[in-house]
């Protein structure tokens, strides 16, 4: 399991799309949410959208790997699809905050990878989320807010990268990405493989 997290604005959703398009064994986790669809964004490809009883519900159920609430609104990470990769060998992406970093943590630990996204200044991010023209001055503002305290959570993930460059945070993570799926520990078949090697066959 591979998670980016960022301050809004920092390029998260950017790198993890620009890697979903490089590398096929690699597909996103689609989160749950109870916030109204943005105007280009797709049920089922960027999130799944629900109401507030059924996000609830899947809680109580213990049907969620994580969630939080963020900016009045509920997420989650529904358990079942993320199982059903793993088991068949993919990996997977996870676009979330430190909340969700954490519980994801808690609950699987040795199986994480985790990548904090930081903006090369705060001017920058806040150009960028004034820049995306999504969201209003007020809610712009309150993202400005929240972040410096979404980025004292760094020194809780594996690897850090500065967002000066998208070609080059992509080109980042991918090394993270190629790295530690060549950790010994992941390589389930290396045992049987390196006996077959002294064995001569």
């Amino acid at each position: 399991m591979l998670v980016l997290s960022s301050p809004s604005g920092a390029g998260k959703t950017t790198v993890a799309r620009r890697l979903l398009d490089s590398d096929d064994n690699l597909i996103m986790s689609v989160s749950v949410t109870t916030r109204p669809a943005r105007r280009e964004e797709k049920e089922g490809r960027d999130y799944s959208f629900t109401d507030e009883v059924t996000l609830r519900r899947m809680i109580a159920e213990g049907a969620l790997l994580e969630h939080a609430r963020v900016f009045d609104h509920f997420y989650g990470t529904p358990l079942k699809p993320v199982e059903e990769a793993l088991a068949d060998g993919r990996d997977v992406l996870f676009d979330i905050d430190w909340q969700g970093t954490q519980q994801v943590m808690e609950n699987a630990a040795e199986d994480l990878v985790s990548v904090f996204i930081l903006p090369p200044t705060t001017a920058e991010l806040e150009k960028r989320l004034k820049g995306r023209a999504q969201d209003s001055d007020e809610v712009v503002r309150r993202r400005m807010s929240k972040a410096a305290d979404e980025m004292s959570h760094y020194t809780d993930y594996d690897y850090i990268i500065v967002n000066r460059d998208i070609d080059e945070s992509v080109s980042s993570v991918q090394a993270i990405l190629g790295a530690e799926r060549l950790r010994r520990e992941r390589l389930i078949c290396l045992h049987d493989f390196v006996e077959c090697l002294r064995e001569g066959r």
